[in-house]
Order: structure tokens, then sequence, then C-alpha cells
């Protein structure tokens, strides 16, 4: 098959480009709240009252030292670009009672995450200061996918090119955090807008409300499989490019070269000489039609039999928390909207504004791989051995 570049032309390009900075910058928080929380059943007043001084019990949680501690040539150090996450001051003890209250006064708790808990394990947002917005992207809406075979070889030259790399993040403390509390029954319910799937890394098992790019579908006859399949399909396809590809030296970029910046979904941003042309991409092994992976696109629709599940968990909660998300989707939106018109407490720990600002009772601007991890060592919110 012919094709426009040879792969030591393609890879020299990459291998002279600059190391990434490695760790997250200290975050910042700050905390504003109202004194709603779990309206009518707790006084107004309860803010203004000292806070009682939680006793740590002879059991506390540590998240594994891996996470925490980010040591030696491990595949995911490339993962941390302190950029990805923006500036925030750490957590004070307030912020942290605060938090434990609202887990504490909870019987069946729902929670929401975003992207911005994944942004600690080197994957990108889009909305956040830092995020891919920023810069000016956007993102393929499900029309354009559907309509142009352009638009789809774009798209699957950059997501293979970007899998490799997306693929090496690693949970971070705030996904283990998330994945003890829930082991203890602290959680009722977990809903997540992320595609790739580190919660599950973690330990949990949350409902993929926006799908997940492990899995590809057609369009067509519904058939689906394992990402990795499509990826082995690509490369038999494309054997050269994909050679190319693969040789990369990804402990290395350059963003000025050929835009290889990783984007939120897993893909790469990659010149379009690179693909317009010279990539074919597979179709559908029982009827040779579109594939596309298992991800709402922006412009589609949560599919009904999430969207009724997540939408059941909102109405029936006591709490809903949101953490790391900023809740512009409808589909984000629409949950805290139900939950708050069902009576439930509304909690969101995020960095930035947020759409549900104005109908929440307890807002925290943290970092959650620092806020969440503290939450497990804080009073009875200590989770015994036996969770584990």
């Amino acid at each position: 098959m012919a094709i426009r570049f040879s792969s030591l032309q393609f890879i020299s390009a990459f291998g002279s480009a600059s190391k990434m900075m490695r760790g997250i910058l200290p975050g910042t928080v700050q905390l504003t709240a109202d004194n709603r929380i779990f309206p009518g059943r707790i006084r107004r007043a309860v803010y203004t009252r000292p806070l009682l001084k939680f006793l740590r019990t002879s059991c506390s949680v540590s998240v594994p030292s891996p996470i925490l501690e980010n040591k030696g040539n491990s595949s995911s150090d490339f993962l941390r670009d302190k950029s990805m996450v923006p500036d925030a001051d750490p957590p004070s003890t307030k912020d942290i009672n605060l938090l434990y209250q609202f887990f504490d006064r909870s019987t069946k708790l729902v929670v929401l995450t975003g992207a911005g808990i994944s942004t600690e394990s080197g994957i990108p947002d889009y909305r956040s200061p830092n995020g891919a917005y920023s810069t000016g992207f956007k993102p393929i809406t499900h029309q354009e996918f559907t309509r142009s075979s352009r638009a789809r070889r774009r798209y699957w030259a950059r997501s293979y090119a970007g899998w490799r790399r997306f693929t090496k993040a690693q949970p971070s403390a705030a996904h283990f955090a998330l994945a003890s509390l829930e082991k203890a029954s602290r959680i009722s319910f977990m809903i997540t807008q992320n595609v790739e799937r580190l919660h599950h890394r973690a330990g949990s098992s949350p409902l993929e409300l926006h799908g997940t790019v492990y899995t590809v579908g057609c369009l067509d006859c519904g058939f689906s499989f394992p990402r990795q399949l499509f990826q082995d399909q690509v490369k038999t396809l494309n054997p050269k490019w994909a050679e190319a590809i693969e040789s990369l030296d990804y402990d290395s970029r350059s963003d000025n070269s050929f835009g290889m910046k990783q984007r939120p979904d897993g893909d790469i941003e990659i010149d379009e000489k690179f693909w317009e042309e010279a990539f074919n991409i597979p179709t559908c092994s029982k009827c040779n039609g579109i594939l596309k992976p298992d991800v709402v696109f922006f412009g589609d629709n949560v599919p009904k039999d999430k969207a009724d599940a997540a939408m059941e968990a909102a109405k029936g909660c006591d709490a809903f928390l949101v953490l790391g998300s900023s809740v512009m989707t409808m589909s984000a939106f629409r949950l805290v909207r139900a939950a708050r018109e069902a009576g439930a407490a509304i909690g969101i720990v995020n960095l930035g504004v947020t759409r549900a600002d104005g109908i929440v009772d307890l807002k925290i601007n943290a970092r959650l791989g620092e806020i969440l991890p503290r939450l497990l060592d804080t009073g009875s919110l200590s989770i015994p051995a036996s969770a584990f």
C-alpha cells in the first residue's frame, strides 16, 4: 500500500521532542458552602457551630503507594503532566470535615464522576482552564462521524495513534479512595461520565453513562467486540503506518511538529497528511457496516437503559455527590436536578464553576486526589480491613 512518509522520518520528528514534565503541582482548594445540607433533617445553623473533633479509629485506609508515589521510570510517568490539572490550594481540615459530614449523614449516597477525577491520571478534560477547549479543540460529533467517511478516517487514525498512550493511564488516589468507600457500602450507586475505565481498574463498577472506548460496535447490525481486536484490524490494514505509530518514543513529545497532543477521549491530535489518503479503517465483520466506539459522542443521546438506571438512582437517593464534573452536559445536569427535586442533598467537589452551583448544598473546590484519600481516615469513615 502506498504511503507518503517513511516510518523513520515520522519517528525522527517525534524522537527529537523534549521530555515531558513529571509530577503534579500541589493543588488548591477553596470551599464555599451554604447551610442547607440535608434540609429538613438538620438545622440550617449547622455550620455556625464549631465542628465536632473527629477521632481516628485504629484501622485507617491508605491508598496503594504506587499510586501516591510516582518513582522510577514507570510506563505511566509521561502521563503525569502537571499542565493537565488546574492549580489549587491544599484542602483544609474544614474542607475535609464538611465532606465527611456529607458522607456520614447519608444512608443512600449516589456519586457522579466526571473528567476532573482523571486529570490526575494524565487524561485531559474538556472544560477546565487547562482543558482541551482552552486550545480551541472541538470534539467530533455523532452527526459528523456518521455522515463523513473522511471524519471517520480522521477519528480512527488519531484514536489508533493515541490508544497505547491512553491505556497506560493508571487510576489515581481518588479512584482508589472511591473504590474503598464503595466496598465499605458508603456509596450506594456510582455513575461516571468517563469512558476510560479507570474506576474499573481501581475496583469499582460504575454505570458508564457515556459508554466506553474499550468496546467497538457496528452502527448497522449492533455487533460489538473488544477494542483491542479493532486495533489489530487497523494494524493489518495499515502495516507501515501502524509500525511508524508504534515505534514512537512516548516518553517524549512535540506538540509543535505534528500536533501530537492527547485528547480526553483517547485520540491524539495529529497532522491530517498522515491519515487523509493512506489510511484504511475496518468495517463490520458481520455486515460490512460502519464501526464506532461504544461512546456517546456530542450530539448523540445516552442509551435509554442507562439513562433510566441513572435517573432511578438519582430520584431514590438521599444525597447526590458530583466529583470532578462541571455537569454542563444535560445528561449529567438532569440527574442533579432530579435528585434535588426528590429532596436529596447535593454536593459538588470540582475545580471551577459548574452548571449546578445554584442548587447545591455543599461546594468545595478541590483536587480529588488530595481530598478523598484524607477523607478515608476521618471519623467513622475509616474503612475496616475486611473491605479489601
